[in-house]
């Protein structure tokens, strides 16, 4: 199957906000901004917990207002405008990181959570268009097609920073300046790749507008919540999306943590966060080819249980080969179980309603790093061994796996 001009131009939003997503939140802010608040004469522990609560805030506001944005992008005409207005504000913002001086750490943390806003607005109205832009039969090929550009784009713009940041901006910046340079990199990349999906892409499944959007878009929501047991399978999806894709962020945002503990350098965990997004590319295009010969329900299970074998493996974690072998294995599948995830999901959901829909999948997709990281914490205390607190994540992906494994075969049935 080839992807036409449109669907290629819904795949580049995933490139564009990647730059995003690996300079800003991954890789360079985090640090910017304890360097620039201890600098102004704020403590290391309170810096820390400044950064905790600003993703906190950013993470509750977005997983509030996604049912009722959801729902109101449902309406003829709303859907790409509200794309198009987060998406803005997301780069703005990101802009914003770059030109604030260094002296404003608290304006830094309110632009910071703006961006975080923008950014995930902007992928919930993304990921309700995969039913605009393709029918059941290719969600899998466009959706699997959109992660893996993403984690290409994403290595390219880091590649980028990273030139930056190894020659000090060509010998005429300091690390501050360069990181803020890297800022506008990542807000630049956004802006250029997403216009292909301003001009291309249009919304064909929606419901007529009424003349009290916001009202009914509210009245929808409880609706939906009230009526939920009508769509079992949806719920049941969710369930287990929650379970297992909790395992998968956690591992993500735990890794760091666990490398240290095992004597893992800085310097290699920047090298191991590249290899995993190149070797997520070309694997998340495969996971796209499994569900096309196989399933997509077989191609989310191979993913959980690939999972599970890495957080079974992690007991044996010890040496920087291991970490390496295990980040390899994470790389395989991370893109997978994503976007066949999201692929699954919007083939299930009643298509005129996909934005709401996909607003309770994205409550679930910002709230599941919730469960994963006190399990870890509170396993890794009790036993001294962050390896052993690793495994006790697959407790999450048994259940995943189990809940999901008594879906049905066809996920066709919207009922």
């Amino acid at each position: 199957m080839k992807l036409n001009k449109e669907q290629w131009s819904w795949v580049f939003y995933d490139w564009a906000n990647s730059g995003y997503g690996i300079i800003v939140t991954t890789a360079v802010l985090p640090i910017y901004f304890k360097t620039i608040a201890q600098a102004n004469g704020v403590t290391a522990a309170n810096a820390t917990a400044f950064w905790g609560y600003a993703n906190s805030i950013g993470t509750l506001l977005v997983a509030l207002l996604a049912p009722f944005l959801g729902a109101l992008a449902d309406y003829q005409g709303f859907k790409k405008r509200l794309l198009v207005g987060f998406t803005t504000l997301g780069m703005l913002m990101t802009l914003g990181l770059a030109v604030l001086p260094t002296t404003q750490w608290r304006w830094l943390l309110v632009i910071y959570v703006l961006s975080v806003l923008g950014y995930s607005g902007g992928n919930l109205f993304y990921d309700s268009f995969l039913t605009d832009v393709s029918t059941d039969s290719q969600m899998d090929k466009i959706s699997s097609t959109g992660y893996g550009f993403g984690y290409l784009g994403g290595v390219i713009a880091f590649i980028l920073f990273m030139v930056l940041e190894f020659t000090h901006g060509f010998g005429h910046l300091s690390s501050l300046a360069v990181a803020r340079w890297g800022f506008a990199l990542a807000a630049i990349w956004w802006v250029i790749f997403f216009i292909p999906l301003v001009r291309n892409v249009r919304q064909r499944h929606a419901l007529t507008t009424t003349t009290r959007p916001l009202r009914q878009s509210w009245s929808r929501v409880w609706q939906t919540i009230r009526h939920l047991r009508q769509h079992k399978y949806l719920a049941w999806f969710l369930v287990a999306y929650f379970c297992y894709i909790d395992g998968v962020d956690t591992i993500f945002t735990m890794a760091t943590s666990i490398g240290l503990d095992i004597g893992i350098t800085s310097t290699t965990l920047i090298m191991v966060l590249l290899v995993v997004q190149l070797v997520a590319f070309p694997c998340s295009l495969f996971y796209g080819w499994l569900a096309a010969k196989t399933s997509t329900r077989t191609g989310i299970l191979v993913a959980i249980v690939v999972y599970l074998l890495i957080c079974l493996d992690a007991l044996r974690l010890h040496t920087a080969a291991d970490f390496w072998l295990l980040a390899v294995l994470v790389g395989t599948s991370q893109g997978g179980i994503q976007d066949l995830s999201r692929s699954y999901f919007g083939r299930i959901v009643p298509k005129e309603r996909s934005s709401e829909f996909f607003g309770f999948y994205n409550i679930l997709g910002k709230f599941s790093a919730v469960l994963g990281p006190v399990l870890v914490g509170v396993v890794t205390q009790i036993t001294g061994q962050s390896r052993i607190g690793a495994a006790s994540l697959s407790i999450l992906f048994i259940l995943g796996l189990v809940i999901f494994g008594t879906l049905p075969h066809d996920a066709t049935d919207n009922s």
